[in-house]
C-alpha cells in the first residue's frame, strides 16, 4: 500500500481548469488500477491532495435539485458568480476567495475501502483543525459536513462535503469557510438544507485568519487520520 500522497496549492484557479486537473489525476490513478488487475501486477498507485481557493463560483451535486439556485443567469453575471453541475455527491454548494477547498485523489485500497469512514475522517480533520481555534465543531446526524452548535436554533454550517468515488479512487472533496464572503450563500439554499446558517472562521473569530496557517493545521491533521506522509509541490 502506498501512503505518499502528492500535495498541491494550487492558489486562486478557475473552478472548471481545476475541476479538469482532477479528473486528469483522478483518470490516471483508475487507469493504473484497471492496467495492475489487467496484467495481474501489482505498481503502487499515486494518491494526491489539492488545496485550492476559487473564484465565485456555485455548483449543483448530479442529486442536487437546481431549484435552490435562487439567482438566474444574469443575475449570476451581476454577481461574478459561474455555475457548474458537476459530478459529486450532494446539493448545492457556493466556492469563493477565502475559502479553503481540499480535493483529495486517493486510491482507498492504499488506505482503507470505506466510503464512510474516509468522509468521517475528512471531517474529523476539520473538526480537529477548528479545535486549535478554541471552536467545538461537530457532525450533524444525517447531513456531511462540519458545524457549529448543533442541536440547537443557532447550528450553522462552517464545512460542506461532497465526493465522488469510483473504483475506490476519490476525487471532490470539502470546502472550509476561512475568510469567506458570506453574503453569497444568500443567493442558493446551501446544500438544500432550509432554514440553516452558515458561518466562517473569521465570523467566528471576530477578525481575519491567516489562511496559510490554516492550511498547514489541515494537511497536518491529514496525514495524522490517513497516516500518511505527504509531499509538497508547493509552498503553503
Amino acid at each position: 500500500m502506498n501512503k505518499l500522497v502528492h500535495f498541491e496549492d494550487l492558489g486562486l484557479k478557475d473552478y472548471k481548469e481545476t475541476w479538469d486537473y482532477q479528473e486528469q489525476l483522478f483518470k490516471t490513478v483508475v487507469d493504473s488500477k484497471i492496467q495492475n488487475r489487467r496484467n495481474e501486477t501489482s505498481f503502487a498507485t499515486n494518491n494526491h491532495l489539492l488545496f485550492v481557493e476559487h473564484p465565485h463560483v456555485y455548483t449543483l451535486g448530479k442529486s442536487g435539485d437546481i431549484s435552490n439556485l435562487l439567482v438566474n443567469e444574469q443575475q449570476l453575471k451581476e454577481k461574478g458568480a459561474t455555475f457548474y453541475k458537476i459530478n459529486r455527491g450532494g446539493d448545492i454548494t457556493y466556492h469563493g476567495p477565502g475559502q479553503i477547498v481540499g480535493y483529495p485523489i486517493l486510491d482507498l485500497e492504499n488506505f482503507f475501502t470505506d466510503i464512510h469512514k474516509y468522509l468521517r475522517l475528512l471531517e474529523e480533520m476539520i473538526i480537529l483543525t477548528l479545535e486549535e481555534y478554541g471552536l467545538k465543531a461537530e457532525r450533524s446526524k444525517g447531513e456531511t459536513g462540519v458545524w457549529l452548535d448543533v442541536g440547537t436554533p443557532f447550528a450553522r454550517k462552517i464545512c460542506a462535503m461532497g465526493v465522488k468515488a469510483s473504483r475506490w479512487v476519490t476525487m471532490h472533496g470539502f470546502a472550509l469557510n476561512v475568510n469567506t464572503d458570506l453574503g453569497y450563500f444568500d443567493n442558493i439554499i446551501p446544500c438544500g438544507i432550509k432554514e440553516k446558517a452558515v458561518t466562517s472562521l473569521h465570523v467566528e473569530m471576530s477578525g481575519k485568519v491567516d489562511e496559510k496557517e490554516v492550511k498547514q493545521k489541515l494537511l497536518k491533521h491529514f496525514e495524522e487520520l490517513f497516516e500518511c506522509e505527504s509531499v509538497e509541490k508547493a509552498t503553503i
